[in-house]
C-alpha cells in the first residue's frame, strides 16, 4: 500500500523505535512507516489502518510493538478474536500487563462477559497504573450491563476517581459511562447531572455527552444545510403546482363564459355572408365563351 512521502517513520514513539533496532535498517524503516500509518488512520479509517498493520505484521511479526499495533487495528474493526490473539502475543513477549483491560474487552466483544469479569478480579489488575485501573473498571461495568446487572454496573463505576473534582484523561469517559448506566436504570435526573459533569470535563470531545444532555433536555438540532437542500427540492414541486393552478383557472374561466367562442364564430359567418352579398357581378365577355363546335 502507498505511504505518503511525508511519513518518514521517525514519528513513532522512542520506545517503539528502540524495539525496531533489532531489525535491519531498511526493514526497520519500512515497518516504522507502516506503524505510523496505522496510528494515523485507526480512528478515521479503521480498515485502512488494519491493512497497514497486516503489512507491518508480515514484515516483523516478532516485534511486540508490531503485534500490539496489529491488535489495536483488529480491535478497531471489531475483529475481537484476532485482536485478542495479537494482544496475548505482545504480552508474552514483554510480560507487560498494560493490555489487560483491552484484552478483557475483547472477551466482551466475543460474547464472554463472565470471562471479562474474571479478568477484572485477577491479580494483574493491581499491577496496572491509575489509567489502566479506571479502564478496567469501565470494562467490568460494561460486562455487568451485558448480563443485565444494571445496579451492579452503577456500583462498579462508583469510585474515588468518579468523585474527584480533578480532571484527568479518563474523567470524561468515566462520568459518561456512569451517566449512561444511570439512564439505563431509569434514574434520569441523576443521569442528566452526570452527563453535564461529563461535558464539563470533555475538553477534546471524546464523548457525545453534550448531545445526550441536549436530548434529555428536549433540544433538537436542525442541520441548516439539509434544510436548505430540502427547500431546493420542494421548489420545483411548488412551481409545478402553481402552473397546474393557472391552467385550472384558465379552464374554469372558459367554462364560466361559453358565449365568447360562439360569438366569435357567428361574427365570422356574418362577415362572409356580407362579403358574398356585396360582391360585384362580373358579366362574361363574348371572348370568354366556350368555343362552339
Amino acid at each position: 500500500m502507498p505511504i505518503p512521502d511525508d511519513v518518514t517513520g521517525e514519528e513513532i514513539d522512542a520506545d517503539v523505535r528502540q524495539e525496531l533496532q533489532s531489525l535491519p535498517k531498511g526493514l526497520a524503516e519500512d515497518v516504522s512507516r507502516n506503524l505510523v500509518m496505522v496510528a494515523r488512520l485507526i480512528d478515521e479509517d479503521p480498515e485502512g489502518a488494519y491493512a497497514y498493520s497486516k503489512i507491518a505484521l508480515r514484515l516483523a511479526s516478532r516485534v511486540a510493538a508490531v503485534r500490539e499495533a496489529a491488535g489495536f487495528a483488529a480491535y478497531a474493526n471489531q475483529k475481537y478474536s484476532e485482536a485478542l490473539a495479537e494482544f496475548r502475543a505482545a504480552r508474552r513477549m514483554t510480560g507487560n500487563v498494560d493490555l489487560w483491560p483491552v484484552m478483557a474487552d475483547c472477551e466482551r466483544g466475543l460474547g464472554r462477559p463472565e470471562k471479562a469479569l474474571d479478568m477484572a478480579g485477577a491479580p494483574e489488575v493491581h499491577k496496572l497504573d491509575k489509567a489502566g485501573q479506571v479502564e478496567m473498571r469501565l470494562v467490568a461495568a460494561g460486562a455487568r450491563r451485558d448480563i443485565g446487572q444494571l445496579d451492579a454496573a452503577i456500583v462498579t463505576l462508583q469510585s474515588p476517581e468518579l468523585a474527584s473534582n480533578s480532571v484527568q484523561p479518563w474523567t470524561a469517559r468515566l462520568r459518561y459511562a456512569y451517566a449512561d448506566a444511570l439512564l439505563a436504570a431509569g434514574r434520569e435526573d441523576e443521569a442528566r447531572e452526570w452527563f453535564a459533569k461529563a461535558v464539563e470535563s470533555d475538553k477534546d470531545g471524546s464523548t457525545d455527552a453534550s448531545d445526550r444532555l441536549a436530548e434529555l433536555d428536549g433540544v433538537e438540532f436542525v442541520d441548516a444545510l439539509v434544510e436548505d437542500e430540502d427547500e431546493d427540492e420542494v421548489a420545483p414541486e411548488a412551481e409545478a403546482e402553481d402552473e397546474a393552478e393557472d391552467e385550472s383557472e384558465t379552464a374554469t374561466d372558459a367554462e364560466a363564459d361559453p358565449d365568447t367562442e360562439v360569438e366569435t364564430e357567428v361574427d365570422d359567418e356574418d362577415d362572409i355572408v356580407e362579403a358574398e352579398r356585396t360582391k360585384p357581378v362580373v358579366e362574361a365577355d363574348d371572348d370568354d365563351e366556350a368555343p362552339r363546335g
